[in-house]
């Protein structure tokens, strides 16, 4: 499925309707350059899995950020600042990939061997002469 939505609004539109589609157990990896909305698409789909939070931080230096959800747990994770499939693995991620967890993952690329074969791909890309707008591609 692809979606171009033109403003942050839209994009998280786009992740509240695809978080009705997740149940626990499911990893999605979210791909895209720096400020292409990963943190913005996270935050949209843990709202509509019914986490309350006030905040929502992306997890860029905490790495994990554990919610609860209306029917599940979800865990948000950036890897950027980590630097290897090992180190990864080593804060014990693989917990995360079944249930009652539903697995966010920002940067996914620096382990990709560490993810399952089933988990399902956000790809965010900017628009070049739209710098509101976003391409949002996801592949089951």
């Amino acid at each position: 499925m692809q979606f171009r939505t033109v403003q942050e609004s839209d994009t998280a539109a786009v992740a509240g309707r695809f978080a009705e589609s997740l149940k626990p157990g499911d990893v999605v990896a979210l791909h895209g350059e720096l400020g292409a909305g990963k943190s913005v698409f996270s935050r949209a789909v843990m709202r509509a899995l019914g986490v309350t939070d006030a905040a929502l931080p992306s997890p860029t230096f905490a790495i994990i950020q554990e919610y609860d959800g209306s029917h599940c747990r979800i865990a948000h994770m950036d890897w950027y600042r980590l630097d290897d499939a090992e180190e990864i693995d080593l804060l014990g991620v693989r917990d995360y990939f079944r249930p009652p967890w539903i697995c966010l993952i920002e940067w996914p690329e620096r382990a990709r061997g560490l993810l399952p074969e089933t988990a399902v791909t956000v790809e965010l890309r900017c628009v070049d002469d739209d710098p509101d707008a976003r391409l949002i591609e996801i592949s089951r």
